[in-house]
């Protein structure tokens, strides 16, 4: 196998997807531009060392995301090098595994996504199978045994020097706060390999899944089991504990795992609740749940502060980043009432930066007069002593910064693109 690892056909798409990733610099600096010029001049002798068991990776460097609910996630962002050389290893890897994994699986993998696992979670739902047993792995990436992980790749990789690189790279310390730590279980998230490897190391409980015939979805080491009664969601929640503590070795986390209702439950960021049309009664339909919103908000807010030294035009562009990311992610939720809401207050806070912009009374007089107020209601505004916040909700502003304005400065609001989403899927 390490031949086809190491073509240069393969070597190159790696490179292409790796550039194409960006990412940050590992503990060696080397940024990602670097690359090219870095492989010209040691391809050769990298290629060598790992033939000949020689190559060592270089440490990790390990970066702490802040979390929702306060805590850090711990990623891990190893060189550039090594993430080529990964990328490498998961392209062979993948096509040696895609067509064996489970049609409920559907993280990290070809014309897999989200929409797909929340899709087929409300057709469960809505088919009658509303108790869930929801279970959340303890630290998955973490937790995984390194000599599990190795065994179930040796049985469909018997070769030793891809398994032998593989190893190296599980077992390559970290650097946390300028600290050495040495890694003996958990493989980093961040690097390119680790998607492909926890899908091998879950496809076993897929495969257990299938065997008994439970209906379930999972999304790399998120997944739920949906059921018809109480009972049958307790004995299969015991059964599916004790399966990975004995045969995967992952510690389960009991304060969020649990059985739940479509309507406590949650999934990939949505949210379920009842249709209240007619003939529909017990179906439910997506929503985005509650610290989805804040968290846009709270980003909305961040770019739209008025003190924030950006243009306009940049200030749009980067709403736009951010909103059509959101709004792709929530596509298939009804969200259409508090999108149109959000519009509203992001429009006001759009105004509220312009107002801001203007700064001198006297500029601010001369604008209003442009965009149509009359020069003795121009010049009162322009000395009011509201605060910024209420001019913005104004109708001095709302009648004249109208949304036309800002179509043709470039905003699009966030309700419009949502239903233009929704023409693409129908």
């Amino acid at each position: 196998m390490i031949e086809q690892v190491l073509k240069r056909k393969n070597l190159l798409k790696a490179y292409r997807q790796v550039v194409r990733n960006k990412g940050a610099s590992g503990v060696d600096g080397m940024p990602v531009q670097e690359l090219t010029s870095h492989i010209e001049a040691n391809r050769d002798r990298i290629l060598t060392d790992i033939l000949n068991h020689r190559y060592v990776p270089q440490a990790i460097r390990g970066v702490e995301i802040p979390k929702s609910n306060g805590k850090v996630r711990l990623l891990g962002v190893p060189t550039v090098t090594d993430r080529w050389l990964q990328q490498s290893v998961s392209q062979v890897l993948m096509s040696k595994y895609e067509l064996d994994f489970a049609d409920h699986s559907y993280g990290f993998r070809p014309e897999k996504n989200i929409h797909k696992a929340v899709t087929q979670a409300l057709k469960y739902i809505n088919d009658g199978y509303q108790d869930i047993v929801d279970i959340d792995l303890k630290g998955f990436f973490d937790e995984v045994d390194h000599a599990v992980l190795l065994e179930l790749l040796y049985q469909k990789v018997k070769c030793r020097t891809t398994l032998r690189l593989i190893r190296k790279w599980l077992r390559a310390p970290i650097l946390i706060n300028g600290k050495l730590m040495k890694r003996r279980k958990g493989m980093p998230q961040g690097s390119p390999l680790s998607p492909l490897l926890s899908n091998i190391m879950l496809d076993v409980l897929d495969k257990e899944f299938v065997r008994k015939g439970y209906r379930y979805v999972r999304y790399a080491d998120d997944f739920s089991i949906y059921t018809k009664s109480k009972a049958e969601a307790k004995r299969i929640g015991n059964e599916v504990y004790l399966f990975l503590q004995s045969k995967l070795k992952l510690p389960i986390n009991r304060e969020k795992s649990g059985i739940r209702r479509p309507s406590n439950f949650e999934l990939l960021g949505h949210g379920f609740v009842p249709t209240y049309k007619k003939g529909d009664k017990g179906k439910y339909q997506l929503v985005a749940k509650k610290s989805s919103w804040g968290s846009l908000k709270r980003k909305l807010k961040g770019i739209t502060k008025k003190t924030r030294p950006y243009k306009f035009e940049e200030r749009l562009k980067k709403l736009a980043e951010i909103c059509r990311g959101w709004v792709n992610n929530y596509r298939l939720a009804s969200i259409q009432v508090k999108l149109k809401a959000l519009d509203e207050w992001l429009r006001n806070r759009l105004r509220y930066c312009i107002w801001h912009d203007w700064k001198k009374p006297e500029r601010k007089r001369k604008n209003l007069i442009r965009l149509g107020i009359d020069k003795g209601q121009a010049y009162a505004w322009s000395r009011t002593r509201k605060g910024g916040w209420a001019v913005a909700q104004s109708p001095i502003l709302i009648t004249t910064i109208t949304l036309s304005r800002l179509r043709r400065k470039g905003y699009e609001s966030m309700l419009s693109y949502y239903l233009r989403t929704q023409v693409v899927i129908q």
